[in-house]
């Protein structure tokens, strides 16, 4: 194996491809990531048995081939060398063989006969969205799953594809949050539902940000292909496959408060502010402020025997009956921070019942908090 690529390219490869590695006693290889030179394509892969990822490298080939090494060790000399300086890569008796500049090192290796086969989805009937518009969305949910493995399918985030529009979901079971979105490509009547990891997400979330800008035409795109049990996401030069979680996601529109007595709309950032200046005075290991709604104003407040208590008003449009909710503060700045317009609006049942945030200006998320009942 012999090829050249520019010092930019391969950093950037070397960092997308980087993180799916995994430490593992009996099977080392996973530490490594497979380079590989062949049929015109220059790949850079890796996986820790979970998700796989595969990076298109550009470059010049002068000889097909494939090879393993140390994903950490290679991504952190490369990143040493002269950024557009062309870096020339070999393959000689299980070393590669670097060279840059000035720059010349060997570093060991092992055979690609050892390195895991990464599963195959056939590049057919995608469903395509906008690159920009799913990583908002789904930055705008991920915050909520479960991190307890008491149940499996909450550790995950939930994909409901339906014609036209894909709607992301993740519940811990005190709160949850919700994004619908547009995707295009495959027509299919029946609701798909599948259950992607939160390593996962939180892994194309960070390749995303890695590819940075979503203008040109390979990168506008994101592309979804699925199978039985695994998940395939195309984007750009990287493909990011992973296996899919099995179980039954809970029907979680049940809880999703359809009445309510009490419609506010108040100020968002200035909400956030009362209820993080309330929450130094909260008790410890409950996190419990109390949001009491009348006419035309919000009292924000919060009592612990310890530290002493806050009380902050905020004027507000509030419509309906008097009403009051506690709730965990970290969970309602969690779901205010998400709401994307300046104003949020908030509705409210009873003190028992669970507390639905959605933006102003009409966009579809929606962040339900429930109530820690006194």
């Amino acid at each position: 194996m012999h090829f050249i690529s520019l010092q930019e390219n391969l950093k950037k490869g070397l960092n997308i491809v980087g993180h799916a590695t995994a430490k593992n006693v009996n099977l080392p290889i996973l530490n490594n990531i497979l380079i590989k030179a062949e049929n015109g394509n220059i790949e850079l892969v890796s996986t820790n048995l979970e998700i796989g990822i595969v990076h298109q490298l550009r470059g010049k080939i002068e000889k097909s081939g494939q090879f393993t090494v140390d994903s950490k060790l290679i991504g952190e000399y490369v990143n040493l060398l002269s950024g557009g300086e062309k870096v020339d890569l070999e393959e000689n008796e299980n070393e590669l063989l670097i060279e840059s500049g000035n720059y010349k090192t060997k570093i060991k290796g092992e055979s690609a006969k050892e390195f895991p086969l990464i599963p195959v989805i056939p590049k057919t009937n995608p469903y395509i969205c906008q690159t920009e518009e799913f990583k908002k969305s789904l930055e705008s949910v991920i915050f909520a799953v479960s991190a307890s493995e008491n149940r499996v399918e909450l550790t995950g985030v939930l994909f409901s594809f339906q014609k036209n529009k894909l709607s992301l979901a993740a519940t811990d079971s005190y709160r949850l949050a919700e994004k619908e979105m547009k995707v295009s490509g495959r027509s299919e009547t029946e609701e798909l539902k599948v259950i992607v990891p939160a390593k996962t997400t939180q892994e194309l979330l960070r390749i995303l940000n890695n590819l940075g800008d979503f203008s040109n035409e390979d990168s506008s795109e994101l592309k979804i292909y699925l199978n039985e049990n695994q998940i395939l996401f195309t984007v750009d030069s990287v493909d990011l496959i992973s296996r899919l979680i099995n179980g039954h996601y809970p029907d979680y529109k049940q809880i999703i408060p359809t009445q309510s007595q009490t419609e506010i709309s108040a100020e968002r950032s200035e909400l956030v502010r009362a209820v993080k200046a309330a929450a130094l005075f909260s008790k410890t290991g409950i996190n419990d402020v109390t949001l009491r709604f009348s006419k035309n104003k919000i009292v924000v407040t919060a009592f612990s025997g310890t530290s002493g208590e806050s009380r902050t008003e905020l004027e507000a449009d509030v419509k309906g009956v008097d009403n009051e909710i506690t709730v965990n503060y970290r969970y309602l700045i969690d779901g205010l921070n998400n709401v994307g317009s300046s104003q949020v609006k908030i509705s409210v049942l009873n003190s028992n019942t669970p507390c639905l945030l959605r933006p102003e200006n009409g966009d579809s998320y929606l962040y339900i908090v429930m109530p820690i009942r006194q």
